[in-house]
Protein backbone atom coordinates (compact mmCIF):
# COMPACT_ATOMS: atom_id res chain seq x y z
CA UNK A 1 0.00 0.00 0.00
CA UNK A 2 1.24 3.81 -0.80
CA UNK A 3 1.19 6.41 1.46
CA UNK A 4 -1.23 9.23 0.98
CA UNK A 5 0.15 12.44 -0.60
CA UNK A 6 -1.77 15.14 0.76
CA UNK A 7 -2.47 18.51 -0.66
CA UNK A 8 -1.06 19.29 -3.61
CA UNK A 9 -3.62 21.21 -5.46
CA UNK A 10 -5.06 17.58 -6.51
CA UNK A 11 -4.39 14.65 -8.31
CA UNK A 12 -5.81 15.47 -11.37
CA UNK A 13 -2.62 18.15 -11.37
CA UNK A 14 -0.33 15.34 -9.82
CA UNK A 15 -1.53 13.12 -12.68
CA UNK A 16 -1.26 15.62 -15.36
CA UNK A 17 1.22 17.98 -14.58
CA UNK A 18 0.61 22.09 -13.89
CA UNK A 19 0.40 24.51 -16.79
CA UNK A 20 3.14 26.47 -17.92
CA UNK A 21 3.20 29.54 -16.09
CA UNK A 22 1.50 32.64 -18.13
CA UNK A 23 3.01 36.14 -17.41
CA UNK A 24 1.07 38.77 -15.37
CA UNK A 25 -0.46 41.74 -15.71
CA UNK A 26 2.30 44.96 -16.33
CA UNK A 27 0.35 47.45 -16.14
CA UNK A 28 -3.00 49.56 -16.67
CA UNK A 29 -4.35 48.40 -20.05
CA UNK A 30 -7.83 48.46 -21.86
CA UNK A 31 -10.11 45.43 -23.44
CA UNK A 32 -13.71 45.68 -24.31
CA UNK A 33 -14.05 42.63 -22.07
CA UNK A 34 -12.36 41.75 -18.77
CA UNK A 35 -12.63 37.87 -17.41
CA UNK A 36 -12.16 37.84 -13.76
CA UNK A 37 -11.04 34.55 -12.67
CA UNK A 38 -9.52 31.73 -14.87
CA UNK A 39 -11.91 28.23 -13.92
CA UNK A 40 -14.20 26.80 -16.16
CA UNK A 41 -16.90 29.71 -16.02
CA UNK A 42 -13.85 32.14 -17.23
CA UNK A 43 -12.75 30.49 -20.07
CA UNK A 44 -16.30 29.55 -21.62
CA UNK A 45 -17.41 33.03 -21.46
CA UNK A 46 -14.09 34.27 -23.00
CA UNK A 47 -14.48 31.19 -25.45
CA UNK A 48 -17.82 32.16 -26.51
CA UNK A 49 -17.23 35.70 -26.60
CA UNK A 50 -14.26 35.21 -28.72
CA UNK A 51 -16.38 32.84 -31.04
CA UNK A 52 -19.37 35.48 -31.38
CA UNK A 53 -17.27 38.62 -32.33
CA UNK A 54 -13.97 37.28 -33.10
CA UNK A 55 -12.49 41.53 -33.21
CA UNK A 56 -13.33 41.47 -29.08
CA UNK A 57 -10.64 42.33 -26.87
CA UNK A 58 -10.89 39.84 -24.27
CA UNK A 59 -8.64 40.01 -20.75
CA UNK A 60 -8.63 37.14 -18.71
CA UNK A 61 -7.21 37.75 -15.17
CA UNK A 62 -6.63 34.54 -12.86
CA UNK A 63 -5.22 35.16 -9.23
CA UNK A 64 -2.64 31.70 -9.39
CA UNK A 65 -3.23 29.68 -12.82
CA UNK A 66 -6.09 28.76 -14.97
CA UNK A 67 -7.97 25.86 -13.03
CA UNK A 68 -6.39 26.28 -9.95
CA UNK A 69 -9.69 26.27 -8.02
CA UNK A 70 -12.70 24.26 -8.70
CA UNK A 71 -12.16 23.60 -11.86
CA UNK A 72 -8.55 21.64 -11.28
CA UNK A 73 -10.08 19.96 -8.44
CA UNK A 74 -13.37 18.54 -8.83
CA UNK A 75 -15.07 15.00 -8.97
CA UNK A 76 -15.46 14.98 -13.10
CA UNK A 77 -18.80 15.03 -13.00
CA UNK A 78 -20.17 16.69 -16.42
CA UNK A 79 -24.15 16.44 -15.59
CA UNK A 80 -27.71 17.79 -15.98
CA UNK A 81 -28.10 19.26 -12.06
CA UNK A 82 -28.37 22.96 -11.31
CA UNK A 83 -28.81 24.58 -7.98
CA UNK A 84 -32.17 25.70 -7.67
CA UNK A 85 -34.64 24.56 -10.15
CA UNK A 86 -37.33 24.14 -7.95
CA UNK A 87 -36.79 27.56 -6.26
CA UNK A 88 -36.86 28.85 -9.92
CA UNK A 89 -40.26 26.53 -10.83
CA UNK A 90 -41.71 28.25 -7.17
CA UNK A 91 -40.98 32.41 -8.65
CA UNK A 92 -41.32 32.05 -12.19
CA UNK A 93 -43.42 29.02 -12.89
CA UNK A 94 -43.01 25.23 -13.81
CA UNK A 95 -42.34 25.56 -17.58
CA UNK A 96 -39.45 28.03 -17.54
CA UNK A 97 -37.91 25.95 -14.57
CA UNK A 98 -38.47 23.04 -16.91
CA UNK A 99 -36.64 25.05 -20.00
CA UNK A 100 -33.69 25.28 -17.70
CA UNK A 101 -33.46 22.16 -17.12
CA UNK A 102 -33.62 21.42 -20.76
CA UNK A 103 -30.93 23.65 -21.11
CA UNK A 104 -28.76 21.61 -18.96
CA UNK A 105 -29.31 18.68 -20.60
CA UNK A 106 -28.18 19.98 -23.95
CA UNK A 107 -25.41 21.41 -21.85
CA UNK A 108 -24.10 17.99 -21.58
CA UNK A 109 -23.67 17.47 -25.16
CA UNK A 110 -22.11 21.00 -25.87
CA UNK A 111 -19.40 20.63 -23.55
CA UNK A 112 -18.66 16.70 -25.27
CA UNK A 113 -18.65 18.54 -28.49
CA UNK A 114 -16.79 21.13 -27.85
CA UNK A 115 -13.67 19.19 -26.60
CA UNK A 116 -13.79 17.06 -29.28
CA UNK A 117 -13.83 19.91 -32.10
CA UNK A 118 -11.19 21.42 -29.97
CA UNK A 119 -9.01 18.36 -29.61
CA UNK A 120 -9.44 18.42 -25.68
CA UNK A 121 -8.44 14.67 -24.55
CA UNK A 122 -10.20 14.98 -21.40
CA UNK A 123 -10.89 11.33 -20.83
CA UNK A 124 -14.80 11.79 -21.35
CA UNK A 125 -16.87 8.82 -21.16
CA UNK A 126 -20.19 9.38 -21.43
CA UNK A 127 -22.05 6.41 -19.34
CA UNK A 128 -24.41 8.80 -17.58
CA UNK A 129 -24.81 9.32 -13.93
CA UNK A 130 -26.11 6.62 -11.63
CA UNK A 131 -27.28 7.81 -8.33
CA UNK A 132 -27.80 4.41 -5.58
CA UNK A 133 -30.10 3.93 -2.26
CA UNK A 134 -28.75 2.15 0.46
CA UNK A 135 -31.26 2.33 2.78
CA UNK A 136 -35.28 2.69 3.26
CA UNK A 137 -35.37 6.59 3.92
CA UNK A 138 -32.61 6.77 0.53
CA UNK A 139 -34.41 4.85 -1.19
CA UNK A 140 -37.58 7.12 -0.74
CA UNK A 141 -35.99 10.06 -1.58
CA UNK A 142 -34.71 8.62 -4.65
CA UNK A 143 -38.16 7.86 -5.47
CA UNK A 144 -39.41 11.02 -5.24
CA UNK A 145 -36.05 12.63 -7.24
CA UNK A 146 -36.61 10.14 -9.95
CA UNK A 147 -40.24 10.97 -10.34
CA UNK A 148 -39.24 14.82 -9.83
CA UNK A 149 -36.83 14.55 -12.73
CA UNK A 150 -39.79 12.88 -14.90
CA UNK A 151 -42.12 15.90 -14.13
CA UNK A 152 -39.09 18.33 -15.45
CA UNK A 153 -39.16 16.78 -18.88
CA UNK A 154 -36.12 13.87 -18.41
CA UNK A 155 -38.33 11.38 -19.70
CA UNK A 156 -35.35 9.54 -20.68
CA UNK A 157 -34.23 8.32 -17.41
CA UNK A 158 -34.59 4.74 -15.44
CA UNK A 159 -35.47 3.92 -11.95
CA UNK A 160 -33.90 0.06 -11.19
CA UNK A 161 -34.51 -2.21 -8.03
CA UNK A 162 -31.67 -3.90 -5.95
CA UNK A 163 -31.23 -6.76 -9.03
CA UNK A 164 -30.61 -4.17 -11.70
CA UNK A 165 -28.23 -2.06 -9.50
CA UNK A 166 -26.01 -4.99 -8.95
CA UNK A 167 -26.04 -5.47 -12.44
CA UNK A 168 -24.54 -2.18 -13.12
CA UNK A 169 -22.09 -1.83 -10.48
CA UNK A 170 -22.37 -3.77 -7.16
CA UNK A 171 -22.52 -1.33 -3.91
CA UNK A 172 -22.99 -3.60 -0.84
CA UNK A 173 -26.10 -2.47 0.69
CA UNK A 174 -27.25 -1.17 -2.37
CA UNK A 175 -31.72 -1.11 -2.72
CA UNK A 176 -32.34 0.91 -6.16
CA UNK A 177 -30.80 2.87 -8.04
CA UNK A 178 -31.62 6.10 -10.70
CA UNK A 179 -30.07 6.52 -14.01
CA UNK A 180 -29.71 9.68 -16.57
CA UNK A 181 -28.26 9.78 -19.73
CA UNK A 182 -27.09 13.20 -19.35
CA UNK A 183 -24.03 12.93 -17.43
CA UNK A 184 -20.20 12.05 -18.24
CA UNK A 185 -17.09 11.31 -16.49
CA UNK A 186 -14.18 13.47 -17.15
CA UNK A 187 -10.91 14.44 -16.25
CA UNK A 188 -11.20 18.27 -14.61
CA UNK A 189 -7.80 19.35 -15.14
CA UNK A 190 -7.07 17.80 -18.79
CA UNK A 191 -10.57 19.93 -19.49
CA UNK A 192 -8.97 23.13 -17.90
CA UNK A 193 -5.75 23.07 -19.48
CA UNK A 194 -7.60 22.53 -22.72
CA UNK A 195 -10.05 24.94 -22.48
CA UNK A 196 -7.23 27.51 -21.56
CA UNK A 197 -4.82 26.64 -24.43
CA UNK A 198 -8.14 27.45 -26.67
CA UNK A 199 -9.44 30.11 -25.53
CA UNK A 200 -5.63 31.70 -25.73
CA UNK A 201 -5.40 30.21 -29.63
CA UNK A 202 -8.71 32.27 -30.41
CA UNK A 203 -6.42 35.39 -29.39
CA UNK A 204 -7.65 35.79 -25.87
CA UNK A 205 -5.13 37.24 -23.60
CA UNK A 206 -4.70 35.50 -19.81
CA UNK A 207 -2.79 37.00 -16.98
CA UNK A 208 -1.53 34.80 -14.86
CA UNK A 209 -0.46 34.74 -11.02
CA UNK A 210 -3.02 38.64 -11.23
CA UNK A 211 -5.40 38.49 -8.15
CA UNK A 212 -7.96 40.93 -8.86
CA UNK A 213 -8.21 42.96 -5.05
CA UNK A 214 -11.62 44.83 -6.21
CA UNK A 215 -13.89 44.89 -9.23
CA UNK A 216 -16.02 48.16 -9.30
CA UNK A 217 -17.83 49.28 -12.94
CA UNK A 218 -15.48 49.09 -15.96
CA UNK A 219 -12.23 48.17 -13.62
CA UNK A 220 -10.30 45.33 -12.58
CA UNK A 221 -7.80 46.22 -10.09
CA UNK A 222 -5.02 44.36 -9.43
CA UNK A 223 -1.67 44.93 -7.30
CA UNK A 224 0.26 45.10 -10.39
CA UNK A 225 -2.47 47.22 -12.62
CA UNK A 226 -6.04 47.98 -13.62
CA UNK A 227 -7.53 46.56 -16.63
CA UNK A 228 -10.18 49.27 -18.01
CA UNK A 229 -13.36 47.82 -19.87
CA UNK A 230 -16.92 48.32 -20.24
CA UNK A 231 -17.55 45.08 -19.35
CA UNK A 232 -15.86 43.24 -16.72
CA UNK A 233 -17.42 39.83 -15.56
CA UNK A 234 -16.69 38.18 -12.13
CA UNK A 235 -15.97 34.66 -12.58
CA UNK A 236 -14.82 33.68 -9.37
CA UNK A 237 -17.21 31.08 -7.78
CA UNK A 238 -15.93 29.65 -4.39
CA UNK A 239 -13.27 32.88 -4.10
CA UNK A 240 -15.41 35.42 -4.89
CA UNK A 241 -15.51 36.19 -0.67
CA UNK A 242 -11.71 37.25 -0.96
CA UNK A 243 -12.85 40.59 -3.11
CA UNK A 244 -13.30 43.76 -1.74
CA UNK A 245 -17.50 43.86 -0.75
CA UNK A 246 -18.24 40.76 -1.43
CA UNK A 247 -17.06 39.01 2.04
CA UNK A 248 -20.97 37.49 2.68
CA UNK A 249 -22.06 37.01 -1.33
CA UNK A 250 -20.80 33.28 -1.68
CA UNK A 251 -19.97 31.13 0.92
CA UNK A 252 -16.62 29.05 -0.56
CA UNK A 253 -18.06 25.33 0.98
CA UNK A 254 -15.18 23.18 1.20
CA UNK A 255 -15.10 19.63 -0.39
CA UNK A 256 -12.79 16.67 0.07
CA UNK A 257 -11.48 14.02 -2.30
CA UNK A 258 -9.61 10.87 -2.49
CA UNK A 259 -8.55 8.86 -5.13
CA UNK A 260 -7.37 4.91 -4.83
CA UNK A 261 -4.52 3.31 -6.23
CA UNK A 262 -5.28 1.68 -9.57
CA UNK A 263 -7.73 -1.31 -8.64
CA UNK A 264 -6.54 -4.90 -10.31
CA UNK A 265 -8.91 -6.26 -12.95
CA UNK A 266 -10.09 -9.48 -10.42
CA UNK A 267 -11.26 -6.97 -8.09
CA UNK A 268 -13.60 -4.67 -10.80
CA UNK A 269 -15.21 -8.12 -11.81
CA UNK A 270 -16.47 -8.08 -8.07
CA UNK A 271 -16.87 -4.28 -8.57
CA UNK A 272 -18.53 -4.13 -11.75
CA UNK A 273 -19.49 -0.68 -13.27
CA UNK A 274 -18.26 -1.75 -16.24
CA UNK A 275 -20.56 1.26 -17.69
CA UNK A 276 -18.45 3.87 -15.99
CA UNK A 277 -21.48 6.01 -14.83
CA UNK A 278 -20.38 8.81 -12.44
CA UNK A 279 -21.63 7.42 -8.89
CA UNK A 280 -23.55 9.31 -6.31
CA UNK A 281 -25.88 8.46 -3.55
CA UNK A 282 -29.22 9.49 -1.26
CA UNK A 283 -27.28 10.31 2.09
CA UNK A 284 -28.39 13.72 3.40
CA UNK A 285 -24.23 14.29 3.52
CA UNK A 286 -23.68 12.59 0.37
CA UNK A 287 -20.59 10.94 -1.92
CA UNK A 288 -19.95 11.51 -5.29
CA UNK A 289 -17.78 9.21 -7.09
CA UNK A 290 -15.99 8.01 -10.75
CA UNK A 291 -13.88 4.92 -12.31
CA UNK A 292 -10.89 6.71 -14.23
CA UNK A 293 -9.53 6.12 -17.40
CA UNK A 294 -6.72 4.58 -15.44
CA UNK A 295 -8.96 2.35 -13.56
CA UNK A 296 -8.85 3.80 -10.02
CA UNK A 297 -11.80 5.26 -7.69
CA UNK A 298 -11.97 9.07 -7.30
CA UNK A 299 -14.70 9.82 -4.23
CA UNK A 300 -15.70 13.14 -2.76
CA UNK A 301 -17.20 14.08 -0.02
CA UNK A 302 -17.99 17.33 2.03
CA UNK A 303 -15.32 16.31 5.01
CA UNK A 304 -14.68 20.31 6.64
CA UNK A 305 -17.43 21.96 5.09
CA UNK A 306 -16.55 25.92 5.92
CA UNK A 307 -13.95 27.30 7.41
CA UNK A 308 -14.54 30.79 9.53
CA UNK A 309 -14.57 34.15 7.99
CA UNK A 310 -14.83 32.33 4.09
CA UNK A 311 -11.27 31.56 4.42
CA UNK A 312 -9.95 29.56 1.23
CA UNK A 313 -7.40 26.82 1.08
CA UNK A 314 -3.99 27.22 -0.55
CA UNK A 315 -2.76 23.90 -1.82
CA UNK A 316 -5.74 21.46 -0.83
CA UNK A 317 -4.01 19.52 2.17
CA UNK A 318 -6.68 17.63 3.70
CA UNK A 319 -7.53 16.97 7.67
CA UNK A 320 -6.69 13.42 8.07
CA UNK A 321 -10.04 12.59 9.95
CA UNK A 322 -11.92 13.87 6.57
CA UNK A 323 -9.14 11.41 4.38
CA UNK A 324 -10.52 8.52 6.76
CA UNK A 325 -13.96 9.39 6.51
CA UNK A 326 -13.68 9.06 2.95
CA UNK A 327 -12.06 6.23 2.98
CA UNK A 328 -14.95 4.71 5.38
CA UNK A 329 -17.19 5.35 2.98
CA UNK A 330 -14.91 4.12 0.02
CA UNK A 331 -14.42 0.49 1.46
CA UNK A 332 -18.72 0.90 2.99
CA UNK A 333 -19.46 0.74 -0.85
CA UNK A 334 -16.87 -1.83 -1.94
CA UNK A 335 -15.89 -3.87 0.99
CA UNK A 336 -13.37 -5.93 -1.70
CA UNK A 337 -11.27 -2.49 -1.61
CA UNK A 338 -10.25 -2.81 2.40
CA UNK A 339 -6.90 -3.33 1.21
CA UNK A 340 -6.72 -0.65 -1.65
CA UNK A 341 -4.04 2.15 -0.76
CA UNK A 342 -5.53 5.81 -0.82
CA UNK A 343 -2.80 7.63 -3.46
CA UNK A 344 -4.11 10.79 -3.31
CA UNK A 345 -6.39 13.10 -1.09
CA UNK A 346 -7.40 17.04 -1.83
CA UNK A 347 -9.51 19.28 -0.98
CA UNK A 348 -11.10 22.66 -2.50
CA UNK A 349 -14.27 25.27 -2.60
CA UNK A 350 -17.42 25.41 -4.41
CA UNK A 351 -19.44 28.66 -4.32
CA UNK A 352 -22.85 28.61 -2.46
CA UNK A 353 -25.58 31.66 -2.53
CA UNK A 354 -27.37 31.94 0.30
CA UNK A 355 -30.71 30.48 -1.40
CA UNK A 356 -28.49 27.99 -2.98
CA UNK A 357 -29.54 28.98 -6.59
CA UNK A 358 -26.90 29.17 -9.32
CA UNK A 359 -27.27 32.55 -10.89
CA UNK A 360 -25.79 34.55 -14.40
CA UNK A 361 -26.42 38.24 -13.88
CA UNK A 362 -25.41 41.82 -16.05
CA UNK A 363 -26.17 44.90 -14.87
CA UNK A 364 -26.90 47.14 -17.72
CA UNK A 365 -26.09 50.55 -16.07
CA UNK A 366 -22.71 49.37 -14.84
CA UNK A 367 -21.38 46.74 -17.10
CA UNK A 368 -20.29 44.55 -14.45
CA UNK A 369 -21.74 40.91 -14.86
CA UNK A 370 -21.20 37.85 -13.03
CA UNK A 371 -22.05 33.72 -12.97
CA UNK A 372 -21.63 31.08 -10.50
CA UNK A 373 -23.11 29.79 -7.27
CA UNK A 374 -23.36 26.24 -8.44
CA UNK A 375 -23.61 25.01 -5.37
CA UNK A 376 -21.16 21.49 -6.59
CA UNK A 377 -22.72 21.32 -10.05
CA UNK A 378 -20.39 23.43 -11.93
CA UNK A 379 -19.07 21.67 -14.31
CA UNK A 380 -21.48 21.75 -16.95
CA UNK A 381 -23.70 24.50 -15.21
CA UNK A 382 -20.24 26.97 -16.06
CA UNK A 383 -20.73 26.26 -19.79
CA UNK A 384 -24.33 27.33 -19.93
CA UNK A 385 -23.87 30.03 -17.19
CA UNK A 386 -20.86 31.25 -20.01
CA UNK A 387 -22.94 31.03 -23.52
CA UNK A 388 -25.82 33.11 -21.33
CA UNK A 389 -23.59 35.89 -20.42
CA UNK A 390 -22.28 36.14 -23.92
CA UNK A 391 -26.00 36.24 -25.09
CA UNK A 392 -26.48 39.07 -22.28
CA UNK A 393 -23.67 40.84 -23.74
CA UNK A 394 -24.42 40.64 -27.07
CA UNK A 395 -27.94 41.68 -26.55
CA UNK A 396 -26.91 44.60 -24.03
CA UNK A 397 -24.50 45.93 -26.82
CA UNK A 398 -27.18 45.69 -29.60
CA UNK A 399 -25.62 43.23 -31.66
CA UNK A 400 -28.72 40.88 -31.26
CA UNK A 401 -32.03 40.50 -28.99
CA UNK A 402 -33.06 37.92 -26.12
CA UNK A 403 -32.53 34.10 -26.88
CA UNK A 404 -33.55 31.20 -24.99
CA UNK A 405 -30.93 31.75 -22.54
CA UNK A 406 -31.73 35.00 -22.04
CA UNK A 407 -34.73 34.37 -20.76
CA UNK A 408 -33.76 31.46 -18.40
CA UNK A 409 -35.03 31.77 -14.97
CA UNK A 410 -31.74 32.60 -13.33
CA UNK A 411 -30.56 35.19 -15.19
CA UNK A 412 -30.76 38.10 -13.20
CA UNK A 413 -31.66 36.17 -10.05
CA UNK A 414 -31.20 38.48 -6.50
CA UNK A 415 -30.46 36.93 -3.34
CA UNK A 416 -29.67 38.31 -0.15
CA UNK A 417 -26.00 37.94 1.65
CA UNK A 418 -25.24 35.28 4.06
CA UNK A 419 -25.30 36.27 7.90
CA UNK A 420 -22.03 37.72 9.58
CA UNK A 421 -19.89 35.58 11.81
CA UNK A 422 -20.12 34.03 13.44
CA UNK A 423 -23.40 32.99 12.45
CA UNK A 424 -22.04 31.85 9.41
CA UNK A 425 -19.89 29.67 10.75
CA UNK A 426 -22.29 28.01 13.34
CA UNK A 427 -25.30 27.64 10.68
CA UNK A 428 -22.95 25.67 8.34
CA UNK A 429 -21.66 23.65 11.15
CA UNK A 430 -24.98 22.82 12.54
CA UNK A 431 -26.41 21.71 9.23
CA UNK A 432 -23.93 19.44 8.56
CA UNK A 433 -23.79 18.37 11.78
CA UNK A 434 -27.34 17.30 11.48
CA UNK A 435 -26.91 15.91 8.07
CA UNK A 436 -24.40 13.63 9.24
CA UNK A 437 -26.56 12.91 12.27
CA UNK A 438 -29.49 12.04 9.92
CA UNK A 439 -27.57 9.70 7.65
CA UNK A 440 -26.36 7.48 10.50
CA UNK A 441 -30.27 7.34 11.92
CA UNK A 442 -31.38 6.42 8.65
CA UNK A 443 -28.54 3.92 8.28
CA UNK A 444 -30.24 1.62 11.23
CA UNK A 445 -33.61 2.67 10.73
CA UNK A 446 -36.28 0.62 8.52
CA UNK A 447 -38.85 3.57 8.03
CA UNK A 448 -38.63 5.37 4.50
CA UNK A 449 -39.45 8.93 5.98
CA UNK A 450 -36.47 11.30 6.06
CA UNK A 451 -35.17 11.96 9.20
CA UNK A 452 -36.88 14.93 11.18
CA UNK A 453 -33.22 16.54 11.77
CA UNK A 454 -32.60 16.60 8.32
CA UNK A 455 -35.99 18.28 7.29
CA UNK A 456 -35.05 20.98 9.85
CA UNK A 457 -31.94 21.39 8.48
CA UNK A 458 -33.20 22.00 5.09
CA UNK A 459 -35.56 24.27 5.95
CA UNK A 460 -33.50 26.54 8.35
CA UNK A 461 -30.70 26.70 5.78
CA UNK A 462 -32.45 27.31 2.80
CA UNK A 463 -32.01 24.32 0.63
Amino acid sequence: MTSTINGGISFWYAQDGTPAPREPLSGDVSADVCVVGGGYTGLWTAYYLKKAVPFLNITVLEAKFCGYGASGRNGGWLYNGVAGRDRYARLHGKESATRLQRAMNATVDEVVRVAAEEEIDADVHRGGVLEVARTPAQLARLRAFHEAELAYGEDDRLLFGARETAERIRVTGAVGSAWTPHGARLHPAKLAKGLADAVEALGVTIHESTPVTEIRPKHAVTPYGTVRAPYVLRCTEGFTAALKGQKRAWLPMNSSMVVTDPIPAELWERIGWEGRETLGDMAHAYMYAQRTADDRIALGGRGVPYRYGSRTDNDGRTQAATVEALRDILVAFFPALAGTGIAHAWSGVLGVPRDWCATVTLDRSTGLGWAGGYVGSGVATANLAARTLRDLIQQDSGQSGPTDLTTLPWVNHKVRKWEPEPLRWLGVQTMYAAYRYADRKESTSTTTTTNRVARAADKISGR
